[in-house]
């Protein structure tokens, strides 16, 4: 089992929620940390996981969570209603980088995804989750090129790859239908010569035994 896959059985499911996206993060910059911290500097992976609730009214929600090093087990630190995202930060809208930001209402995380096209992903997801779940106040999305925002979400792109798949087979098929209808037609048409030339043959055998 993947490591999202994981994360979202044993995070998420058992609140009965859905897991939407997430993506393994740095921070970009230094974090003061208590003095009795569990842990140091590196000894933890870090996910930003983005979920909705399956009871209704759904309810996105923006989730931090650390597997420590060593241990199977994930552990929920931070977490925020989509209502609260007021800004998400690309960065660099022209060069594909895999630094974002996310501010919050009540504060901003820097963080380092594992790479650009992680980032993206995350930040396209998020963006079309916004979308769909946020009638009337949407956070700002700042820095982020266009694959992120204007382009159609993985999620759509999947179900037109496979609606353009089941296409393609359907085309093929009736293509296929229409060489055998010709293979059929022909073949009839050499089996009535056939027949004609057995029934003049015939003919023509009697005459002469006659």
């Amino acid at each position: 089992m993947s490591g999202k896959s994981a994360l979202n059985k044993d995070v998420f499911i058992p609140n009965d929620e859905r897991m939407l996206a997430a993506v393994v993060v740095k921070r970009r910059t230094k974090k003061k940390i208590p003095f009795l911290a569990t842990g140091g500097q590196g000894d933890y992976t870090t996910f930003i996981c983005l979920s909705v609730t399956n009871k209704k009214p759904a309810q996105v929600l923006i989730t931090k969570v650390k597997q420590f090093h060593g241990s199977s087990s994930f552990v929920r630190r931070s977490q925020w209603t989509i209502g609260q995202l007021q800004q998400v930060n690309g960065i660099d809208s022209i060069r594909d980088c895999p630094e974002f930001d996310l501010t919050f209402e009540n504060g901003c995380d820097q963080w380092t995804a594992g790479s650009a096209g992680e980032k993206c992903i995350f930040v396209q997801i998020l963006h079309h989750t916004c979308q769909r779940y946020i009638p009337d106040r949407k956070p700002e999305f700042v820095n982020c090129c266009s694959k992120m925002l204007g382009g159609k979400s993985v999620l759509n792109s999947a179900a037109d790859s496979v609606t353009s798949a089941v296409h393609k087979a359907s085309q093929a098929l009736n293509e296929r239908g229409e060489r055998l209808g010709r293979v059929d037609e022909k073949t009839g048409e050499m089996m009535n010569s056939a027949q004609h030339f057995a029934d003049t043959a015939h003919k023509l055998a009697m005459k002469h035994k006659c």
